[in-house]
């Protein structure tokens, strides 16, 4: 650069001619005109630049391409020559750039040589800062190790350390909240030197282990002591057993734990010591009440009282200082219903029920004694979980109470023929299944299925027994001169109503067919004692009676007296019908005989027809008669009748069919020639229904 400008400097001194280097730069166009040139491809290069401004515009002026070619190249020239003539005017200035960029050189050199010291510099403290670096994550290391060694020395140390305080309490202290939580940490220890193998193998362990062991072996004793003391307790009389055992053993429970855990054979000790003692004292509970309890039965019935058998036997006799109240509720169900309403009231206290003077049926404290023993086992099942942690121990305790109610039970049933009473039974027995698994508690399930299974073949040999006295019945001993309803009777529709009644919620068939088979054999023994009477009208009479209080007495259990009141009702329906033919043939035999075969012979063309003389001596013996024999009609059927208002339906059916009657004979007078002449001797039917209402209007 710097030897151009010189090169300048010496032209300017010189003169520098530019018509020198202009005449060099001319062109000759003779040079291109002798060469052979080819227009191959011309058309499609001129298509292709036919959008071109400046060929469009050279190839529309008709200019010729050389001339053209040389007004460039002049133009270029001259251009060229400007540009030297403004490059020659700058070139002070050019030569004052140059001399600052060099100055600008020599700066930089000597920023590059003291960069090039920092960067030495730097590198040299990189190094070093990573040097510290590495030795700082090294120390960390090193801490973080130290610090995890020292947690487990630390943990380690508690876990195997006997203190002073810990052999104090366990050797010296009572048995209180502070010791529990001392035995807790003892039993911490020895699980911890028990649970680790590395533990075992370590030399601090030799000196602690035999401190801890002495420590284990106090620990058994003294809480096996204690915890024997507290079941000695529940030995002692009129302990209350509940509260005893939720105030004060389960605030020890971590004792049973602990022997569990680390006293095993002490364990064992206590589980039977505690076996034990629940045993014989829940036994003596048991037996206790049950010899109370037995003070206060009521016997309701006794072999003898069947529905079949005769009252005036030697039975009435022996029970005579019996309540008349208490043999009633031998078939019906009455009150005793209430104690399944009272199924979950709270059992009796026997010295309270003595001292009032009362007696109850069987069923009362047979639900009782099972109310008691369901909230007794309830208690004791849940202690035993909370307490021992096992159920198991549950049945060895109860195995005692089991045996003594077992004992009871064998000896009362066999001796029972109260088949309400049974009944009644097996329905608290299922209904004490349902409050137990609604508390879910599972422990009497075996034991009151056990129950249930004995009640039904006992219940099944009383209602046979009863069944077997109807069959067996001797007639000539059961029947009475009267047709009002029969004691039988009543038994069976007592006793039926209130098995009914007892099964309405559980719908057994097999009871149901055992009623059927009752039905049955009830039937033939009441048809058998109608027969005994002489007439006809009496036998219907007594079927009547028997049959519309058998009705009643179903009708009182509800709407669940089902086929065997239909039953009854469609006999009652034929009796009654039977009945009322009768009573109208004993007063209207004549009217009755007349209308139903020489009235309906009026109808048959062939058939001979009835004259005046016919029916006059009917008409006036109706005229003269009928009020008063409807009058002996009603005395009847009162006299008849135990059911008042059966015997009012009776009576209005008869009056009924007898205007049935008189109506017939009414048409068949105004159908004979010369019928007329009767008009005045005919009682009008408005008369006959006037009759009717005044009787209707009575009840």
């Amino acid at each position: 650069m710097g030897d151009s400008t010189s090169a300048v400097q010496e032209n300017q001194k010189l003169g520098f001619d530019l018509g020198v280097f202009v005449g060099d730069l001319a062109v000759d166009e003779d040079d291109a005109s002798g060469d052979d040139i080819s227009l191959d491809g011309l058309r499609e290069e001129l298509e292709e630049c036919k959008d071109d401004l400046e060929v469009a515009n050279i190839l529309s002026k008709g200019t010729k391409l050389r001339e053209y070619t040389k007004g460039v190249e002049n133009n270029v020239h001259q251009v060229e020559l400007d540009s030297i003539q403004d490059y020659i005017k700058e070139s002070d200035n050019l030569v004052l750039l140059h001399d600052q960029i060099r100055d600008c050189d020599n700066i930089l050199s000597q920023m590059e040589t003291l960069l090039g010291g920092f960067q030495a510099e730097i590198g040299s403290i990189s190094s070093e800062i990573k040097s510290l670096q590495e030795k700082s994550m090294d120390m960390g290391l090193k801490l973080k190790n130290r610090k995890v060694a020292e947690s487990k020395l630390t943990k380690f140390v508690e876990d195997i350390i006997v203190s002073p305080r810990m052999v104090d309490i366990l050797y010296d202290g009572e048995v209180n909240d502070e010791y529990l939580k001392t035995l807790e940490t003892l039993s911490k220890k020895l699980k911890f030197v028990e649970a680790d193998s590395l533990v075992k193998a370590s030399k601090a362990l030799k000196d602690v282990q035999p401190e801890l062991e002495r420590l284990r072996q106090k620990a058994v004793s003294k809480v096996f002591e204690f915890i024997v003391q507290k079941l000695y307790a529940l030995r002692k009389p009129k302990t209350n057993i509940q509260i005893l055992q939720q105030s004060v053993l389960l605030k020890y429970k971590y004792v049973i734990t602990f022997l569990k855990e680390h006293g095993k054979e002490i364990y064992a000790e206590v589980r039977a010591a505690y076996v034990d003692t629940m045993n014989k004292v829940l036994s003596a509970h048991f037996r206790a009440y049950i010899q109370a309890m037995e003070k206060l039965q009521l016997d309701i019935a006794s072999p003898s009282d069947l529905i079949g058998v005769d009252t005036r036997s030697s039975g009435l006799f022996l029970r005579g200082r019996e309540p008349l109240k208490n043999r009633s509720a031998v078939f019906a169900l009455g009150d005793r219903i209430n104690v399944l309403k009272e199924i979950e009231q709270p059992a009796l206290i026997p010295h309270i029920a003595e001292a009032n003077s009362q007696k109850y049926p069987y069923e009362v404290l047979f639900r009782s004694l099972h109310k008691l023993l369901m909230d007794t086992a309830t208690s004791e099942y849940l202690f035993c979980d909370d307490f021992f942690g096992e159920n198991s121990i549950f049945y060895e305790i109860f195995a005692g109470p089991f045996a003594v109610i077992d004992e009871h039970f064998n000896t009362v049933l066999p001796n029972n023929y109260d088949a309400i009473g049974i009944m009644l039974m097996i329905r608290i027995i299922h209904q004490h299944q349902l409050i137990m698994f609604k508390r879910r508690i599972p422990c009497l399930d075996s034991y009151l299925d056990k129950v249930n299974i004995s009640l039904w073949p006992r219940f099944k040999m009383v209602f046979d027994m009863h069944l077997n006295s109807l069959r067996n019945a001797d007639v000539k001993t059961l029947w009475e001169s009267d047709v009002h309803p029969h004691y039988v009777m009543r038994r069976y529709a007592e006793f039926t109503a209130s098995l009914v009644h007892l099964n309405v919620e559980h719908g057994d068939g097999q009871l149901d067919l055992n009623l059927e088979r009752l039905r049955m054999a009830v039937d033939d023994l009441l048809v058998k004692l109608a027969k005994t009477f002489t007439k006809p009208k009496l036998q219907t009479v007594f079927l009547i009676n028997n049959y519309d209080m058998t009705i009643a007495i179903l009708k009182e259990a509800g709407a669940e007296g089902g086929k065997l009141q239909m039953h009854f009702e469609d006999l009652l329906k034929s009796n009654i019908s039977v009945f009322v033919e009768e009573l109208l043939l004993e007063h209207f035999s004549d009217l009755i005989k007349f209308v139903k075969t020489r009235a309906s012979e009026d109808t048959s063309p062939t058939a001979e027809k009835a004259g005046v003389s016919d029916v006059e001596p009917l008409v006036k013996d109706f005229a003269s008669r009928w009020k008063g024999a409807i009058e002996l009609m009603h005395k009847d059927i009162i006299t008849s009748f135990s059911n008042f208002l059966s015997g009012m339906d009776i009576l209005k059916s008869a009056l009924t069919q007898l205007l049935l009657y008189y109506t017939r004979l009414s048409e068949s007078v105004k159908g004979i020639p010369g019928g007329s002449a009767l008009n005045k001797d005919l009682v009008s039917i408005s008369s006959i229904l006037y009759e009717i209402k005044k009787y209707s209007r009575t009840f």
